[in-house]
This record gives structure tokens, C-alpha cells and sequence, in this order.
């Protein structure tokens, strides 16, 4: 760190990673101005020595919800972002929508959790071979029900209510569940390039949301900020090896 608090290495990664790259200034929402660096050849460049200190508060706070062992709901529609975000939240166990954002998520959220029920009912079923009472036309007709909530819905089966938070990939790309995010309360983190209104996120890192890289980086970061909050919460009871026992050991 130097003595202004700015993580040098993390200047540097982001860098790399391309997250310096914003679009042309016609496209900047001037809710982003305060982060614009400069521009070269007709594209302007982010400060990333201001979008570190961003990530570290969205790092910070997204740790402290995993020390409470709260849900973050992961969002990347955009194809760029769709396997990074299912890859990450799938590694820390967290639900996730990629594809197409389903209107009411969190807004409907009981009737989306029936969607969900319908899905993990069906599935199970399948599973443990109790469709054979159907006719092969039916059984098709439920493979076929079985791959299209799969495909709206599969990210979801571990969220039994609403998420602490929501992570989004492009806050202007995902517009509708930021606004649901807000309706609901639910305080949102972004990656967000130079044309997203920054002000209707609450932890907003301002950079490139189009690159593969860029937007591996900070989800990497996030998770493993994740994965280190996680470690912080203590173990069941059940789970504490008795001393006694470490003694006889």
C-alpha cells in the first residue's frame, strides 16, 4: 500500500486484466465522470487508482455477509459473463441467474419459488425412476418442462428467500434486477462500465463489464473475499473436536 491507501498490486491486476477500458465519452452516464482518467484514440480510460478502493469496499462488504452466512445472488446475462458467473457461484455454493433476467425474481419471489419447487419435484421424480406410470408422450413432454426450468431456474434451487445482496455484471445490461434489487432493499454490487447509472448501486466498481478478463478478475476477487469471510464463522457444535479427545490423540 502506498500512503494514499491505494493497493498498488491491485492497480496493476486491473490493468492487466484490460479493466482501464471504458467506452467513448457520447456513451458516458455522468454519474461515472468522477472515475474517468483520460481517453485515448476516441475511448476513455478509467482511474483505476479510484476503482481499486471500490473493489476493496465491495470486497469488505461481501466478506461481512459471508461471516453472517448470507446468500448473495450472482447475475451475469450478458454472454460474456454467463460461464465466469455461474463457474464462481457455483464454487461458493451461492444461487445465480445467467441468461435471460425472469421479471419478479425478487419482486414475485413466491411465485418464483413455486417455479423453483415445480423444478427440484419433477427432477427428483425423474431421478428415482417414478415416471414410469406416464405415457412416452408425457414423459417427453416433462423432459422438456425438466430443461426449460433448468434453464430459467436451475441457478435458484438453494435460494429459499430473498439474497442479502445481488452482484450484477453490467448494472445498465441488468437494469430490471437492480431496479427489483432496489424495490426490495437489497443493496447491489456491480461491475460497471461508463454507460451504467453508478448511483442506483450501492457498491459499484467502475471498469471494463465487457471484457472476459476484466470481468473474471473482479468476480475472482469477490469470491475469494467470499471464501475468506466464510472461513471466520465458527464450527457447529457438533462439529468442535472435544479436547478431551485431542488429548487422547
Amino acid at each position: 500500500m502506498t500512503e494514499n491507501n491505494i493497493n498498488e498490486k491491485q492497480v496493476k491486476d486491473l490493468f492487466e486484466a484490460g479493466a482501464h477500458f471504458a467506452y467513448a465519452k457520447a456513451r458516458r452516464h455522468p454519474s461515472v465522470a468522477p472515475y474517468i482518467f483520460g481517453a485515448k484514440n476516441g475511448v476513455e480510460i478509467f482511474d483505476l487508482t479510484k476503482t481499486s478502493p471500490l473493489l476493496d469496499a465491495a470486497k469488505t462488504f461481501i466478506s461481512h455477509l459471508a461471516t453472517q452466512n448470507k446468500q448473495v445472488l450472482f447475475v451475469g446475462g450478458k454472454h460474456e459473463s454467463q460461464s465466469v458467473i455461474k463457474d464462481a457461484a457455483m464454487k461458493i455454493d451461492m444461487p445465480y441467474v445467467v441468461g435471460r433476467w425472469i421479471g419478479g425474481t425478487m419482486t414475485n419471489f413466491p411465485e418464483i419459488s413455486k417455479r423453483v419447487a415445480r423444478l427440484a419435484d419433477l427432477s427428483s421424480k425423474k431421478e428415482k425412476g417414478l415416471l414410469g406410470g406416464y405415457t412416452k408422450k408425457e414423459r417427453l413432454l416433462i423432459d422438456r418442462e425438466i430443461e426449460r426450468l433448468t434453464d430459467r431456474f436451475g441457478g435458484l434451487d438453494s435460494m429459499k428467500r430473498l439474497p442479502a445482496a445481488v452482484f450484477v455484471v453490467d448494472s445498465g445490461f441488468e437494469d430490471i434486477a437492480v431496479a427489483e434489487a432496489n424495490k426490495e432493499g437489497i443493496p447491489v454490487i456491480s461491475l460497471s462500465s461508463s454507460d451504467c447509472d453508478i448511483t442506483k448501486v450501492q457498491y459499484p466498481v467502475v471498469g471494463n463489464d465487457t471484457a472476459i478478463k476484466s470481468i473474471a478478475y473482479v468476480v475472482d476477487a469477490l469470491t475469494a473475499a467470499f471464501e475468506e469471510g466464510k472461513k471466520s464463522i465458527p464450527a457447529p457444535a457438533d462439529k468442535v473436536v472435544p479436547v478431551s479427545k485431542v488429548i487422547r490423540a
